[in-house]
C-alpha cells in the first residue's frame, strides 16, 4: 500500500479530483477564447483548421492526463499505441468512466468524436467542436450517413457503442450504432479495450467519491478488423449490424469493474 492509498491519501485525490476539475472548466473556456480562434484565423480553410484543432486539443488532453497522474489521481499503462494513429480507422471502445475521451485523444494526433448537440448551443465551445469537424450526437440516418463521410475522408472516428458510462457490476449494453457506421462506410474497426481497476467517474458516482485504492488504467489497443467478415452475401444490413454488435458485446465483456463496493454500493443499484 503506497501513501496515496491511506486515508490521507483518499482526502488528497478528492481535493486533486476537484482541482482538475475546475482547471479542466477554465481551460476550455480560456483556449476557446484564445488559443482555437487564432489556429482558425491563421488557417486557409476549413480542411486546414481542422488538423491544426485536432492536435490543439490532443496536447490539451494529454496535459490533463499527466497532470492527474502527477496529482497522484490515477496510473495509467496502454498496449498498441502505434495503431491509433493509423488514419482512417473507425476507434470502438468502451466506456468505464467519464475521462475515456480525455485518455483517447490524448494519444491522438487527429480524431473525429461524436459529441453532443448541446455544445453547438454553447456560445465558448460551438466553435471549438465545429473547427475540429466533430459529429453532432444526432439520431438515425443523419448521424450513420455523417460518420461514414468522415471516415470516407480518411479521417479516424472514436465510437463507443454502449452510448453512454457502463454501470460497474452490470453486463455491458451495446447499441448497434458503431455497427451500422463501421458496415456503412466499410472502414477499419480498431477495438480498443479500457480496464479501470477501481470505480472512478464511472456512472452512479459523484466525482468526489474516489475509491480507496487509487485505480490504474490499462488502455489496449487491438488488431484492426474488416467490416466485411461479417456481412454475409444476400443478407440485410441489419442482420449483420446484430452480428457485429454481438462481437462488440463478446469482446468488451471481460472490461467491466466487479469489485465487491461497487456490487453493494445502494446508489449503483438504483442507477441499474
Amino acid at each position: 500500500m503506497t501513501l496515496l492509498d491511506t486515508k490521507a491519501g483518499r482526502l488528497w485525490r478528492i481535493f486533486g479530483t476537484g482541482l482538475v476539475f475546475v482547471l479542466f472548466g477554465l481551460g476550455a473556456l480560456v483556449l476557446s477564447l484564445t488559443q482555437f480562434p487564432v489556429l482558425r484565423l491563421f488557417s486557409t480553410n476549413a480542411d486546414t483548421a481542422r488538423p491544426r484543432i485536432q492536435h490543439a486539443m490532443q496536447r490539451t488532453f494529454r496535459l490533463y492526463v499527466e497532470m492527474m497522474r502527477w496529482l497522484g489521481l490515477l496510473t495509467y499503462e496502454i498496449d498498441g499505441l502505434d495503431r491509433l494513429n493509423v488514419p482512417g480507422r473507425l476507434v470502438v471502445a468502451n466506456h468505464p468512466t467519464l475521462i475515456d475521451v480525455v485518455f483517447l485523444v490524448s494519444f491522438m494526433r487527429q480524431v473525429d468524436c461524436i459529441v453532443k448537440q448541446g455544445l453547438w448551443r454553447n456560445p465558448f465551445l460551438r466553435w471549438p467542436v465545429l473547427w475540429a469537424s466533430y459529429i453532432a450526437n444526432s439520431s438515425g440516418e443523419a448521424l450513420i450517413e455523417d460518420c461514414a463521410r468522415s471516415l470516407g475522408r480518411g479521417h479516424s472516428l472514436l465510437v463507443f457503442p454502449e452510448g453512454t458510462r457502463s454501470i460497474p457490476g452490470q453486463p455491458l449494453r451495446m447499441h448497434r450504432g458503431a455497427a451500422h457506421i463501421a458496415l456503412a462506410a466499410q472502414a477499419d474497426i480498431l477495438p480498443v479495450k479500457i480496464f479501470c481497476t477501481e470505480p472512478m467517474l464511472t456512472k452512479g458516482y459523484p466525482w468526489h467519491r474516489v475509491p480507496q485504492r487509487r485505480p490504474h488504467f490499462r488502455i489496449v489497443v487491438g488488431a484492426p478488423l474488416p467490416p466485411s467478415a461479417y456481412i454475409r452475401e444476400g443478407e440485410a444490413a441489419a442482420v449483420a449490424a446484430r452480428r457485429l454488435t454481438r462481437f462488440f458485446q463478446e469482446y468488451f465483456a471481460d472490461t467491466v469493474i466487479v469489485t465487491a463496493a461497487c456490487v453493494d454500493e445502494p446508489h449503483i443499484r438504483a442507477a441499474a
